[in-house]
């Protein structure tokens, strides 16, 4: 086996996944360390639930979807939309808002809330240039989506300065469905084709059509939300999630049971379509406790998808074997076991506090159990490329995967 070659910036900062999945999954271990074993340390103009909503849905989710995008765009266009310094001043602006999130003041506050949006708008704007610049039609409305992530981010501050609780929760829940529309996109183009590329001889649709009614319901729903028309926005998010659970069960999930790089995406779309179904029941006044919707969505959805995707398109990207090795599964057991926890810990029992405990402790295990194996590959050039170095070893041409 040739020698590892060194860490190197300049691979560090070729592509997005690189820095943001470390950023986020980092973020992932930290954050939830804070919130349940030590709140007193959260000292900022965000408190409590308020901090910890903003951290997951922005500070974490939001930060792996925008190193997959930017990642993913530069496959869609052949152009990559930041790097280098660029992406450094990128990473730049998100550690700002962490870190000024934690202390206290109004500068502080301002500081944070600046740098979390410029990160949004930075990155939209990049993918624009992209995306729009190559007349990359099919992909037209990423931009945007993210953009709206960043609107939503900027509307759930404003709320938060005025001290309106229900309105800050409102905008929440905005972020959370551009969020998942987002997810829903990714994942509907990128399962078939991962599963149909492992497994020898299945052949299972792309789902396009359905995929624009899907897009179209989330994107009316997140519409009607923001309007104020909660039978409206019930309706959509329920047609999404309906649409989901029946691509999935085109995708014959049967027959990736053997796969965990891909019945891990699988449990993820599952969760995501489930979620929707109880954000439409929440939104229709069936469910009146807010953080179901929230958790089935952002932790059994999301959380589930984005551990699938870190892993899988991390390998790919670094020509690395696409095999999930023991400790891989056992992130995938872990995140899977945090997010049971979780929602168990919703329910009325008295055992609430000690399933809270045990859904932290298996999600920080996880993320820290990625970080432990994926940081020394991150942080160096391409497997392949360490073999036969070049002149220019530092720079990873990009390379299609998944085509789009």
């Amino acid at each position: 086996m040739p020698k590892p070659s060194a860490p190197q910036w300049a691979a560090f900062l070729e592509l997005g996944f690189r820095p943001l999945y470390l950023a986020g999954c980092f973020w992932a271990v930290v954050s939830v360390a804070l919130w349940v074993f030590a709140p007193q340390w959260l000292g900022g103009s965000l408190t409590g639930v308020i901090w910890h909503a903003h951290e997951m849905l922005w500070g974490f989710i939001a930060t792996i979807a925008t190193g997959f995008l930017l990642t993913a765009g530069s496959n869609w266009t052949g152009i990559n939309p930041l790097k280098g310094p660029a992406l450094g001043g990128l990473c730049l602006l998100w550690v700002l808002a962490r870190t000024a999130y934690l202390v206290p003041g109004t500068t502080a506050f301002a500081l944070a809330a600046t740098s979390e949006l410029l990160f949004f708008v930075w990155s939209a704007l990049s993918l624009g240039r992209a995306i729009y610049g190559t007349r990359n039609r099919r992909n037209y409305g990423v931009p945007l989506l993210v953009l709206a992530l960043g609107l939503a981010h900027a509307l759930f501050q404003w709320a938060a300065w005025q001290g309106d609780h229900a309105l800050l929760m409102h905008y929440f829940n905005t972020g959370l469905q551009c969020m998942a529309v987002i997810a829903l996109l990714v994942a509907r183009r990128v399962i078939p084709f991962f599963a149909m590329r492992a497994v020898p001889g299945l052949q299972i649709p792309m789902h396009t059509r359905t995929g624009h009614w899907q897009l179209v319901a989330g994107g009316l729903a997140i519409g009607c939300g923001l309007l104020g028309w909660a039978g409206a926005t019930a309706l959509f998010l329920s047609v999404a999630g309906v649409i989901a659970l029946v691509q999935l069960w085109g995708w014959k999930p049967v027959a990736v049971r053997r796969v965990p790089l891909l019945w891990i995406l699988y449990v993820g779309y599952a969760a995501l379509g489930l979620g929707l179904l109880v954000a439409g029941a929440h939104a229709a006044g069936f469910i009146l406790r807010a953080a179901w919707p929230a958790h089935v969505i952002g932790v059994a959805g999301l959380s589930v998808l984005i551990m699938g995707m870190v892993t899988r398109t991390a390998l790919g990207h670094l020509g690395r074997p696409l095999r999930a090795d023991w400790l891989v599964v056992c992130c995938y057991g872990l995140v899977i076991t945090a997010a049971a926890f979780r929602l168990f810990a919703l329910l009325p029992t008295g055992l609430a506090s000690g399933a809270l405990h045990a859904s932290a402790g298996s999600w920080m295990l996880a993320f820290a159990l990625y970080l432990w194996r994926f940081f020394p590959m991150l942080i160096r050039p391409r497997s392949d490329q360490a073999a036969t170095p070049a002149p220019n070893a530092g720079k990873i041409p990009v390379r299609p995967h998944p085509p789009q």
